[in-house]
């Protein structure tokens, strides 16, 4: 699983990088997780507001923090 997480580091985006990491932990789960900060990239991914969150190429969220319950449907396929 390819997971990108697009902000500049604000506190909101810190704020999803740590609850991604703590999801992909309890679902025991390994990911290649990358945080993007070039304004460039969040336009040519799609992401017009931060955070965004894209997850194997697709955009799955933006503007907001999903919430762990979202991030664990999110990270395990919709199971």
């Amino acid at each position: 699983m390819d997971i990108r997480i697009l902000g500049t580091g604000c506190p909101r985006c810190q704020e999803l990088e740590k609850r991604v990491i703590d999801v992909l932990a309890e679902l025991n789960s390994a990911a290649n997780v990358e945080k993007v900060t070039e304004l460039k990239k969040f336009a040519a991914m799609g992401i017009f507001m931060t955070p965004g969150l894209v997850i194997d190429g697709k955009v799955v969220a933006q503007g907001k923090i999903p919430s762990k319950d979202e991030l664990k449907k999110l990270l395990s396929g919709g199971k």
